[in-house]
């Protein structure tokens, strides 16, 4: 894979969690919090959240790095959309939330091993360790020469990204790993046990490259509506492979889109899907706002 060599320092964030991944209620809480105009800076915090002091800056940066809150800590129109309690679905009961969520983390780009991992990462690794991402983002470093990098923060990065979407390990003695990720049950990571002649064993994970049947059309939709790069027409390879694409951020097929895109197609008169003499591409007619499409979705 090549990366793009540039005078101009590219923006980069990594760590702000101290180790830990987002639990499941801490973005509601979070955003309950602020919305009550309470400061994290407060001396009460830890007793009006419930948690460690370390804890009080986890979540306050999982709620910027899931776009609830701005770099000022000011609530979004996203966080309210979804976390108001006449909002979407302030408790995450609809996976469709779930699938929102992981497009903001990576799209939000403020905790950026999300975006390098399911922009780039995924698409030169299939099967990727610990030490290969670290590996690889020395070899961002040498070639795009502009940014810090720190291995140590990097693997914990790693690590936080791997609790984000995994199951809970009932056998780990780490308290950490007794905790299900945020976003676990859209099982966008799976272990691959590889066996060698010599009978040694390597474990690897992967992002599985599949159809995602299960992606509400509306999600898909609203990632693409909510894409400013994106015009009125939308070549299927733009959709499939762009940096921030839904193809992208979802590890969606190519055939995969098209199914949804035809689901859209057919449940909706905004827009068209040409595939004639070779041109494959969405074509709106008129477009609405993303965050009406949910509005619909979730009956609001």
């Amino acid at each position: 894979m090549s990366f793009v060599n540039s005078s101009i320092p590219i923006k980069y964030t990594f760590s702000g969690h101290d180790s830990f991944q987002c639990r499941f209620f801490w973005l509601k809480k979070g955003y309950d919090f602020v919305y009550n105009n309470k400061s994290f800076n407060d001396e009460d915090a830890v007793v009006q959240l419930g948690v460690g002091r370390n804890m009080v800056n986890a979540i306050r940066f999982w709620l910027k790095a899931f776009n609830i809150t701005d770099t000022n800590d000011n609530l979004t129109e996203f966080g309210n959309r979804l976390f108001n309690d006449d909002g979407w679905d302030p408790f995450l009961e609809d996976e469709a939330s779930l699938w929102l969520l992981h497009f903001q983390l990576v799209k939000n780009n403020l905790a950026s091993i999300y975006n390098i991992i399911f922009n780039d990462f995924r698409k030169e690794k299939v099967l990727f360790t610990k030490e290969s991402f670290v590996n690889y983002m020395k070899r961002r470093r040498e070639t795009e020469g502009s940014f810090y990098l720190n291995e140590s923060t990097i693997a914990n990065d790693y690590d936080v990204f791997i609790k984000t979407y995994k199951s809970a390990d009932d056998d780990s003695k780490d308290i950490e790993d007794s905790f299900s990720g945020i976003l676990s049950e859209l099982n966008l990571l799976e272990k691959v046990v590889v066996e060698h002649d010599d009978r040694k064993k390597e474990v690897f994970l992967q992002i599985p490259y599949n159809e995602k049947d299960e992606i509400p059309k509306e999600v898909l939709l609203y990632s693409i509506l909510d894409n400013p790069e994106y015009g009125m027409a939308i070549s299927l390879n733009s959709l499939a492979y762009d940096s921030n694409s839904p193809g992208s951020i979802f590890s969606i097929t190519q055939s995969g889109l098209v199914n949804k895109i035809n689901e859209i197609v057919t449940d909706s008169d905004l827009l068209i899907y040409n595939d004639h003499a070779g041109i494959k591409e969405l074509q709106f007619k008129r477009k609405t706002s993303a965050n009406s499409v949910m509005d619909r979705y979730y009956g609001k």
